[in-house]
């Protein structure tokens, strides 16, 4: 059994909620300036290019990449021969996330009530996510995500019989109904079987996958390509500007399901797609 104290939880997060905010991951940056090479729309360009000076700047200034700092959304993977010690995980999480978005100076938005709402003034709680894996390592991954683009997300609880074109007429309806308000160019992580909720989780979750990373089986992988050919062909471009870049990238992941179900949620992000990941 190894043990892990709350205080290196703590302050992991704690770095990884500024990290997150202020350096995208290189393979989402790699496709934004790729794609200012291979951009047709003049105006398109000219926006990927301003994303670009953006992450530089970011960067070099050390400031967040976007002014909404987002709901930090945090994965726990937690080896079933760790021990947790010091105080409540979910305190302890709550507490990096708080002294992260205080000393990283990063938007508070979050708040107590979803009707009420009074601002919680330290971005707490988040959402947190527990899996019970084999082994003694804690890998923690911090996702800090906006809401101009989680609110484009969908869930739609399609029949079998829909199938695969079923499932891309769901994409598209999403991602034309988004149009600029998601910020694109966009990444669409798309989580597919499973139930209502484990759909959307597997959605989430497919955002984390590294853009170059190819699916492991055929089929999957080759339905993310169609989709990203379809989605760029609606031209919705930079910005909602036009131009051939609406998407960076398309991530599936799938999970068994139900004889009488075929349940898909759409998890749209904005070309911020910001996470972190660390292993204790």
């Amino acid at each position: 059994m190894r043990i892990v104290h709350t205080d290196q939880i703590i302050q992991n997060i704690k770095e990884m909620c500024i990290e997150a905010n202020y350096q995208l991951s290189r393979d989402v940056e790699d496709c934004i300036r790729n794609a200012f090479d291979q951009e047709d729309s003049v105006l398109g360009k000219q926006i990927l290019g301003q994303l670009g000076e953006n992450l530089d700047i970011a960067s070099k200034d050390f400031i967040p990449i976007c002014q909404d700092t987002g709901m930090a959304v945090v994965f726990l993977k937690i080896g079933q021969e760790v021990q947790i010690d010091g105080m409540n995980l979910e305190e302890a999480v709550n507490e990096g996330i708080r002294q992260g978005y205080q000393k990283g100076y990063l938007r508070k938005s979050i708040v107590s009530d979803p009707f009420i709402r009074t601002n919680t003034k330290d971005n707490t709680p988040g959402v947190i996510h527990y899996e019970i894996v084999s082994g003694d390592q804690l890998e923690i991954t911090v996702s800090p995500k906006g809401f101009g683009s989680e609110n484009m997300s969908r869930i739609y609880m399609l029949k079998p019989s829909d199938g695969k074109e079923g499932v891309i007429n769901a994409v598209l309806e999403t991602v034309k109904l988004a149009g600029p308000n998601a910020c694109p160019p966009i990444i669409v992580g798309i989580g597919i079987g499973g139930s209502f909720e484990k759909c959307a989780l597997l959605a989430k979750k497919a955002l984390l996958r590294d853009l170059n990373e190819a699916h492991k089986l055929d089929h999957i992988r080759q339905l993310e390509e169609e989709l990203l050919v379809k989605i760029n062909q609606l031209r919705i471009g930079p910005g909602g500007f036009g131009g051939r870049t609406t998407a960076l990238g398309v991530n599936i992941e799938t999970y068994p399901t139900h004889i009488a179900g075929l349940p898909v949620a759409i998890n749209i992000c904005c070309h911020v797609n910001r996470h972190v990941t660390r292993v204790i």
